[in-house]
């Protein structure tokens, strides 16, 4: 659902207000670039129209994104339906007149296409809630043009703090300068306005909901509606709304802000950015200030000697900023103060007195000394603080004892001294960041109450500092990234949930025992040989490009997911951690890619479901016993010998790309796909699936009558065989397919069989039969085609590159009409495609197939005394010694489709007559003279290199009236201009 919304200027002028008033309002500050089009004001000098639309600048996917931002709106505002008022006045009207909606919409007139004076310019809204679309639609001095433009509602909650990212302050240059004081209550300078004006524009909305909606706004967007009547600014001016103001990145003036502040004097949230005048205008005026941020400026002794005036300040918030004159000290005393935050600021020496003070951050200061005096401070961020001395550091961390929370990351100075002085003081710290501290080693530390550690890049960190670590019986994360010496970890802790070490570069044994445990990291850890994990929790483990990795040992009763892509090191040993009884009883995927030390991989697991042994070229030997396995990738092992899945839950499987495969065992009870094209040395195969359907054993040179024989026994829903160049094939494995009643198709190219009797007593279903290239094929072998009636389901049949002569060629084609497609590509012994009477000229074509000209009785008498051929697609590529195709209606070639002749190098003439045929190929013909065709159904004809004249060629698609492609390059004798 949309809404649409139309402002309709009529009615009276509305009075000047506030001329001589240079306070700047909120939209001076919040920005006018969101209306470059022009504004719509109150008042207007005398004698000059202002018409002017209001405009945002919005996409076309941004403007369906607030389209839909404010419907779920307005959702929310209603519940079920509600009943509107009607309206006050009779210049108030409904749309359809309905009480219950779910949009509000509004509409312009114009001034020149009604009549109306277009100086009158009262906003009215007239409302249709069935329609439920939302826009802004003025018209222009001319009246022609509509503009809509989509609003941008973000839901926040109402007296939350905002931000905003797309608005820019304009400063206070005039064209930016709206009407005076846009967002300001009514008072003494509307007593001029009738109460009948009030009535006429008052919006039909009550001014609770219109608050409810406000309160789903930002400031920019509040300001846009407080232009809209007087009803919505009054709304918009609501203190509500006004309670966090914020100027960051906004170039505002000391007056502007003080007007502001005088103008919410409730507000509790100010953030600015700028001068140390914005700062102290704001804890003059707001007494009820909460939360302060201010960033990029200098702020003077006097700001925080004012500090205590707002009694009730409890964040400050500081960046970026030059304290005093960076050289003395500067002292932040409150009494109420919760959460102190100085980044990147410019100070010598800081002393903070705050008694309830909670939380701290000095992060990224460079001053020398901190004076803390905070005793129930918990959380205490000095990161990066450089200038720190290591003493500075500790005095200020033992003064707070409440810490419960210390970072201390890029402290260069902090010691070991310092850490066993906060550990005897700061009895309940739990989380401590010494990352990047070159100078620990954890010596004699203890902390018991330790939930986080991170010791990113600390040079003294080594194996003895796991002693001191072990101590944390509570300790939770640990991280140990880029610790250069650290050579082992072996912790037992009970409650450790997540480990990282990452480019630890002499790191080579990892021992952990810790029943939580769910996450572990480990990478580019080149000399790491040996992993021992115990773990109830853990269901995830990848440990992606370890080389040197060769033992692995895991006791995880969750674990789920393994990957171990690129271990090179790993040998057939890992297959008995995977498998049953090894340690992962829950194990579902195992990823095991280019693990080239392995050899012989065997697993017996019920869990697992998938398996990749991508890239494992030293494979020779694989046995699966994984009854739930249901995929497995084999990519790359082109060494594998001997394969036995017994049993799987493999529904397809592929292994064509293994060359060398010679044994094969398969039991596999929902296999319904087998692919072994390519196996050329598989001699032995055993194949136990009985829903198969589908097996291509293409190029399986060694396989035998046996093995196929014993094949169909056991897997006899097979519907499609293929069996190309399988010279080891007989008649002996060919009767074998009476197991096969479902089969339809078969394909028998390049094998040595002479008798195909076999199967046209087995295959009574078989729909596609493909014997390319069968060179030992006699002439009488496909009689029981075409004299006995055998394989009466035929469709498919494709005698490429066979021997056959011309007379079995002639007596199939016209024996056998229930043929959908034939192939005869590379015949030989092919000569003429004549099916006409008696080699004669083809009779008229009956008005069927031409539009004009009478036809016969006798051509009707010719044509139903013949069966209709099913005939779709005739291929007749490469046919060296053809000369002529001659098709004329008598062939009854109704439903020839697709005729392709292309590289028949003797081909001169072609005469079709078939009303259906779409598809016509002669290209390479290079001796065709002469081609008629009586296709009215032609829409692509190629002629690529034939040495026919443009003459007969514009004869021959004379009578082709639905021809769309036409191909003729690189015809000598046809010039391109002559179709143009």
């Amino acid at each position: 659902m949309k809404i649409w919304c139309c402002l309709c200027f009529t009615g009276e002028d509305e009075e000047e207000e506030e001329d001589n008033v240079k306070i700047m309002n909120e939209e001076d500050i919040f920005g006018n670039e969101s209306l470059p089009e022009g504004n719509i004001a109150n008042d207007e000098d005398d004698g000059v129209e202002v018409d002017v639309p209001l405009g945002l600048t919005v996409t076309g996917h941004e403007r369906d994104e607030q389209l839909r931002l404010f419907e779920e709106l307005l959702k929310k505002v209603r519940v079920g339906r509600l009943s509107w008022p009607p309206p006050a006045t009779g210049t108030s009207r409904w749309s359809k007149g309905e009480s219950s909606s779910a949009t509000i919409a509004a509409s312009v007139d114009s001034g020149t296409e009604d009549g109306r004076d277009s100086h009158h310019k009262r906003p009215k809204v007239h409302s249709d809630y069935d329609e439920y679309h939302f826009a802004t639609t003025v018209s222009s001095n001319a009246g022609s043009s509509i503009a809509s433009i989509g609003r941008d509602y973000n839901e926040t909650q109402g007296s939350s703090e905002t931000c905003y990212n797309t608005f820019t302050f304009n400063g206070s240059s005039d064209e930016n300068t709206l009407d005076i004081s846009c967002l300001r209550d009514n008072g003494g300078d509307e007593s001029g306005t009738s109460k009948v004006e009030d009535l006429e524009v008052r919006m039909d909305l009550t001014d609770d909901l219109l608050h409810m909606v406000f309160s789903f706004l930002d400031h920019p967007n509040l300001c846009r509606a407080a232009r809209v009547c007087r009803q919505w600014r009054a709304a918009s001016a609501h203190e509500d709304f006004w309670r966090c103001l914020n100027f960051e990145e906004r170039n505002i003036s000391v007056e502007q802000f003080e007007d502001m502040c005088l103008r919410y004097p409730s507000a509790t949230a100010v953030n600015i950015t700028g001068a140390h005048l914005l700062a102290m205008k704001a804890v003059s005026l707001l007494r009820n200030l909460e939360v302060l941020t201010l960033g990029r400026g200098q702020l003077g002794d006097t700001f925080f000697q004012a500090l205590a005036d707002c009694s009730v300040l409890k964040r400050l918030n500081i960046n970026d900023a030059t304290l005093g004159n960076g050289i003395q000290e500067i002292p932040i005393n409150h009494e109420k103060l919760l959460h102190l935050q100085l980044t990147k600021c410019r100070v010598m020496r800081v002393s903070v007195r705050c008694p309830l003070l909670e939380t701290m951050s000095l992060k990224r200061s460079n001053m020398a000394q901190a004076v803390l005096n905070c005793p129930l401070l918990h959380d205490l961020d000095i990161g990066a603080c450089h200038k720190l001395p290591d003493a500075a550091i500790r005095s200020a961390a033992t003064s707070c004892p409440q810490l419960v929370s210390l970072d201390m990351s890029n402290c260069s100075c902090v010691s070991d001294e310092t850490l066993r002085e906060i550990a005897l003081t700061c009895a309940n710290l739990h989380i401590l960041d010494a990352s990047y501290c070159p100078n620990i080693s954890l010596e004699s530390v203890r902390l018991p109450m330790l939930t986080v550690l991170k010791l990113h890049s600390c040079e003294g960190i080594t194996s003895a500092s796991m002693v001191a670590i072990s101590y944390s019986d509570m300790l939770e994360v640990l991280e140990l990234d880029n610790c250069s010496l650290l050579a082992s970890v072996s912790l037992d802790l009970p409650r450790l949930q997540n480990v990282r070490l990452v480019h630890c570069r002499k790191f080579s044994d990892l021992n952990l025992r810790s029943i939580t445990l769910s996450s572990i990291l480990v990478s580019n850890c080149s000399v790491l040989h040996r992993i021992n994990i115990t773990s109830n929790f853990l269901q995830k483990l990848s440990l992606q490009k370890q080389d040197s990795l060769t033992t692995l040992a895991l006791q995880c009763q969750g674990l789920q997911e393994v990957d171990l892509t690129d271990c090179e090191s790993l040998t057939n040993s890992i297959c008995n951690v995977f498998s049953d009884g090894g340690g992962c009883p829950m194990l579902k995927s195992l990823i095991l890619d280019n693990c080239e030390s392995l050899t012989a991989v065997q697993f017996c697991s019920t869990p697992l479901i998938s398996l990749s042994l991508v890239g494992c070229r030293a494979i020779t030997a694989l046995e699966l016993t994984c009854p739930n396995l249901e995929k497995v990738c084999l990519d790359g092992c082109d060494h594998l010998e001997r394969a036995l899945f017994c049993p799987v839950g493999l529904r397809s499987l592929n292994l064509g790309i293994c060359p060398k495969l010679n044994i094969l065992s398969i039991e596999a009870p929902q296999m319904v796909s087998l692919e072994l094209k390519g196996c050329g040395v598989l001699s032995e195969a055993s194949i136990k699936c009985p829903l198969l359907t589908s097996l291509d054993a293409s190029f399986c040179s060694q396989l035998t009558d046996d093995c196929l024989s014993a094949t169909t026994a056991s897997c006899q829903l097979i519907e499609s065989l293929i069996l190309m160049s399988c010279p080891s094939i007989g008649s002996d494995g060919l009767c074998a397919l009476c197991w096969l009643p479902n089969l339809t198709l078969l394909d028998l190219s390049y094998t040595f069989l002479m008798n195909l009797q076999p199967v046209f007593e087995s295959c009574l279903q078989l729909k596609v039969l493909k014997l390319q290239a069968c060179k030992y094929l006699t002439d009488s072998s496909l009689e029981p085609l075409y004299k006995g009636g055998a394989l009466p389901a035929l469709q498919e049949l494709d005698l490429s590159y066979g021997t056959l002569c011309q007379t079995a060629i002639e007596e199939l084609l016209a024996c056998c009409t229930h043929l959908t497609h034939v192939s005869l590509n590379g015949c030989v012994n092919m000569h003429d495609l004549n099916w006409g009477s008696g080699g004669g000229q083809h009779t008229d074509l009956p008005s069927m197939y031409v539009s004009s000209g009478a036809s016969s009785p006798d051509n009707f008498q010719e044509l139903s005394e013949q069966p209709n051929r099913l005939l779709q697609i005739l291929n007749c590529v490469g046919c060296p010694n053809i000369r002529k195709v001659f098709i004329p209606p008598v062939a009854r070639c109704f439903h020839l489709l697709s005729l392709n002749l292309s590289l028949s190098v003797n081909l001169r003439e072609v005469d079709v007559a078939c009303f259906n045929l779409c598809f016509l190929n002669l290209s390479n013909c290079c001796s065709l003279e002469i081609l008629k065709l009586h296709c009215p159904r032609l829409t692509s004809l190629f002629l690529q290199s034939c040495n026919i004249d443009e003459e007969a060629v514009e004869v021959a698609i004379s009578k082709c009236y639905l021809l769309e492609t036409l191909d003729v390059r690189f015809c000598p004798k046809v010039r391109a201009i002559f179709f143009v």
